[in-house]
């Protein structure tokens, strides 16, 4: 073989190709790391199978048509309602939002195979980043393919060993991950407790810069961040705020502009991350915004974003588009309030205990990982798609269903859902 490969190729070994013959690897011993393999295996195995018997095993259920208010999920032969997206506006399927998709793959192509610094920056993301700060009322804003990844690359780039960061003890896990990589003293305050957030900002007196970190919405409970007391802490104390808003960007407040909006503390607030996969189009990306040397500051050295592909061209006309949409009118946003207090006011009354307050996550508390999956696979079995969350996406014997309203929910879709849920919770004996 090696001649005839010689032959057709004008000389491989005139070339010193047989000087690379002796790194040309054996063959492996079918023993060779064999004990150490199977050990392996062994303890992976009865890690998994500790998560099936303790009821919290996350199958992946496969949907066979675009995301929407009602979609069709393998398996099942009619439409189902969809109660668990994070498609708040119902923007993920919205015909201008997909048809500015469409558009950009003709004129943009698929994707830069670059980061942004090299050759991956085109018009249409300056053009989506000047939107996003616009949308926000902040001087500058940076994109990145996940909200995940713009937590992962503040931290470390803002904070130093002479910082201090207090952060919520029940933020998104991209959050502590993020705080994890950055050489700030680290201090966890107590979930929305102002008292204890002031006590810390006392202990970090001695630190250079303090930042305090926590999620606008909370995805798990639903429950809305203190925004107003944070902000006299931090005015009091000298201390920054940065709030994480993948959950409110979009629907909450008066113009949907998210957290400080609803609570009127826009201007107070230093910092802002949040995604473009959920309200804004539902495809992908997250960003920064906040002030411009931040930003830039950013772009030098924040490394999920120089060591990454930029935003596919879709995405970001997909995501713009839906920005133009909420930047022309409230509208969509507005909607959303009467159908989620229709939503909780039913459940209640029926006597399901409801997590969090007046925002479209909507967590039915069930306490009992076990019953929350063996429910929401009797809620699919009666049309409706809900999820069981338990350990470790929220703490032991905190299981719920949690539900997501969308301004694409009709009324009818929400009484279904109720239902779905009366009948299903007088069969497992949650509700008389």
């Amino acid at each position: 073989l090696l001649g005839e490969r010689t032959a057709m190729s004008g000389g491989y070994a005139a070339r010193g190709f047989r000087k690379l013959l002796p790194v040309i690897p054996r063959p492996i011993s079918i023993s060779r790391g064999y004990g150490t393999v199977a050990e392996a295996r062994t303890v992976l195995e009865n890690e998994l199978n500790g998560i099936r018997s303790a009821g919290t095993w996350k199958a992946e259920r496969v949907i066979t048509s675009k995301q929407g208010p009602q979609i069709l999920v393998d398996g099942s032969r009619n439409r189902i309602l969809n109660f668990c997206a994070n498609n708040y506006l119902g923007l993920s399927s919205h015909p201008e939002v997909v048809q500015a998709g469409i558009d950009a793959l003709k004129t943009h192509g698929a994707g830069l195979s670059s980061v942004r610094f090299i050759c991956g920056t085109q018009d249409i993301h300056k053009n989506l980043e000047q939107q996003l700060a616009e949308f926000h009322q902040r001087e500058d804003c940076i994109l990145y393919a996940s909200c995940f990844d713009a937590n992962a690359g503040l931290f470390e780039v803002l904070l130093g060993p002479d910082d201090a960061v207090l952060s919520d003890e029940l933020n998104h896990a991209s959050i502590i991950d993020g705080i994890r990589l950055c050489r700030a003293k680290r201090l966890r305050y107590k979930h929305m407790d102002l008292s204890d957030l002031e006590s810390k900002l006392k202990e970090s007196q001695s630190s250079r810069m303090r930042l305090i970190v926590t999620d606008g919405v909370f995805s798990m409970d639903g429950d809305v961040a203190p925004l107003p007391g944070i902000c006299d802490l931090a005015e009091q104390y000298g201390a920054m705020v940065f709030i994480d808003e993948c959950h409110a960007t979009g629907f909450l407040g008066p113009r949907g502009r998210g957290t400080d909006d609803l609570l009127g503390v826009m201007d107070r607030v230093h910092i802002v991350n949040s995604t473009l996969g959920k309200a804004l189009g539902g495809a992908a990306g997250g960003y920064t915004v906040g002030p411009k040397p931040l930003i830039e500051l950013l772009r030098q050295r924040s490394r999920p974003y120089l060591f990454s592909n930029s935003l596919p061209p879709p995405v970001v006309a997909c995501a713009t588009r839906a920005v133009e949409l909420l930047l022309a009118s409230s509208e969509i946003a507005q909607s959303m309030t009467a159908k989620t207090m229709r939503f909780r006011d039913k459940m209640m009354n029926a006597g399901f205990t409801i997590g969090g307050s007046a925002h479209p996550i909507c967590p039915v508390m069930l306490g009992d990982a076990r019953l929350a999956s063996v429910m929401a696979d009797d809620m699919l079995k009666l049309g409706v798609y809900v999820i069981g969350f338990s350990y470790p996406v929220v703490p032991k014997d905190k299981a719920r269903i949690r539900v997501q309203i969308s301004a694409a929910h009709t009324d009818e879709d929400i009484d279904d859902c109720v239902e779905a849920f009366i009948q299903t919770g007088r069969k497992h004996g949650v509700i008389e």
